[in-house]
């Protein structure tokens, strides 16, 4: 079991795989994906939503892991990322109350104990979203909006990068599905996978969704877009420290996976680590403050408030930048490039050691 736990009235829904095999039709021999919800005073098994494996594999679908998915839960509707990287909408109810509800008629069964789907995207088919090895967003919403990191990917390589034009975040109608905008920060840059999940707040009186990218950076948008059917970027703050080398297998120092946010008070926690199958290293724990530097009554251009800026500087001393960011390495130092504070930053501490 991977999928974290939540409780909603008297149900208790979390993600896991097939090895209990509740479903008569589909034993634990069969590997899936399963969402299964509980009755919470009896432990009595209500209903389950099946997702089969993807052919293509480890690559995409690794064997046995199921759901990795936390569902966020509003009622009666329920959303989650199934290991097909598929959205689903369900209904909390199932079928017990006897309705086939929302759009989609399509369940295999549409009785018992099976779930009731009310809408459903494919990311993979409908954006051309390729994970590796798995997909974990946990979706949040605002009320209104549904928000999730699509969750691409390297290819099995480690190296290429199968569609780096896909949409690394996506804002839904959590009703319909419709898609409101979506947003593409991250491209080439893309480290290894999009394992993060968003979060969202007020924060100073500035509503704003949180989305971790693949390429260490922590992206900062408006919930409700620019108005135009577009993504609007308030900030973005970069998780890894300039200096810091992105090299396979985990031999380096720069960290592609951005935790779940933790907005506080004000301030946001975020910190960084790779795939532990990549072996063991230094990860970043960082506390920002986005206003720290920031007039709350000034409007957000999409600025960057990392904790530095890089410049080149050549052998007459002339300055030029900042550079444009990179996917390996933002600061090598024996090509003459140098990190200056930056006066936006919103860094109010960094923890980088060991206990």
């Amino acid at each position: 079991v991977f999928g974290g736990t939540v409780i909603s009235g008297n149900r208790v829904i979390v993600g896991m795989n097939n090895g209990a095999g509740f479903l008569p039709r589909l034993p634990s021999t069969v590997d899936l994906g399963c969402l299964v919800c509980f009755d919470r005073d009896t432990g009595d098994f209500m209903w389950q939503h099946s997702t089969s494996k993807l052919k293509t594999g480890r690559v995409h679908d690794w064997p046995q892991q199921g759901i990795f998915s936390t569902p966020c839960i509003d009622g009666e509707r329920l959303w989650y990322v199934t290991n097909r990287a598929e959205i689903v909408c369900l209904d909390t109810e199932g079928f017990s109350d006897d309705q086939n509800d929302g759009p989609f008629k399509d369940e295999e069964i549409a009785e018992g104990h099976e779930a009731d789907v009310v809408w459903k995207i494919d990311m993979m088919g409908d954006f051309g979203v390729s994970p590796h090895n798995a997909s974990a967003c946990s979706p949040t919403t605002d009320g209104t909006r549904l928000f999730i990191i699509t969750g691409n990917g390297v290819d099995e390589s480690h190296v290429k990068i199968p569609n780096p034009k896909a949409p690394d975040f996506l804002c839904l109608d959590r009703d319909t599905g419709k898609v409101l905008w979506t947003a593409q920060p991250v491209g080439e840059r893309l480290l290894h996978g999009s394992w993060s999940s968003p979060a969202y707040g007020v924060i100073k009186g500035q509503p704003t969704v949180l989305m971790g990218g693949g390429d260490g950076w922590l992206y900062a948008y408006d919930p409700a877009g620019d108005g135009e059917g577009h993504a609007k970027l308030l900030w973005k703050f970069d998780c890894n420290t300039k200096d810091a080398i992105w090299a396979l297998g985990g031999r380096g120092d720069r960290n592609p996976y951005v935790a779940t946010p933790v907005i506080h008070d004000g301030k946001i926690y975020v910190r960084t680590g790779q795939d532990p199958e990549h072996g063991e290293g230094d990860g970043d724990l960082w506390c920002i403050d986005p206003f720290k530097n920031h007039d709350p009554g000034a409007a957000w251009t999409g600025n960057d408030l990392s904790e530095s800026m890089v410049f080149h500087i050549d052998e007459t001393q002339k300055v030029t930048g900042p550079l444009p960011v990179r996917r390996l390495q933002n600061l090598d130092k024996t090509k003459g490039e140098v990190a200056f504070p930056n006066q936006e930053s919103a860094v109010v501490w960094h923890f980088d050691g060991q206990d």
